[in-house]
């Protein structure tokens, strides 16, 4: 058996971004040697997601607006949780309803995707440094 940890860092510049990581996570994949097992990749921070999903831009955008739509930050007062100071109750049910992690098939050492499914890190209350976790275990 094989495994392999590896931990992503992203600092976004705006409080929420969607970063397309399936590249990176390839490449790890690769680094591992693990031909047959399985990818393990979550958001280590409550205010993050790690989602499958189509890199299309107008989609991207459908899901930012839907979920501000469901949970918009502002105003701040509307959220219980903004009352212990903070400013990011919002980014907390995001993230709910996006997910902590997934978990994809590795086959003849690469992911086993469906059609046109990629990985992303959502953010949702950017401007400071979150971790994601890769774990990649198999033969």
């Amino acid at each position: 058996m094989k495994s392999l940890t590896e931990h992503l860092y992203f600092e976004t510049s705006k409080r929420r971004e969607y970063i397309n990581i399936t590249r990176t996570v390839e490449d790890l994949v690769e680094k591992s040697g693990v031909q047959e097992g399985l990818c393990l990749v979550n958001a280590m921070h409550i205010t993050a997601s790690v989602y499958i999903n189509d890199a299309e831009s107008g989609l991207i955008q459908d899901f930012d607006d839907f979920l501000e739509g469901l949970a918009p930050h502002e105003p701040l007062s509307r959220y219980r949780h903004n009352r212990t100071g903070e400013d990011n109750g919002d980014a907390h049910i995001k993230r709910t309803i996006m997910g902590r992690e997934v978990v994809v098939a590795i086959t003849k050492g690469r992911l086993d995707f469906g059609p046109w499914e990629q990985i992303y890190y959502a953010e949702f209350d950017g401007r400071r440094r979150k971790r994601v976790l890769v774990k990649i275990i198999g033969e």
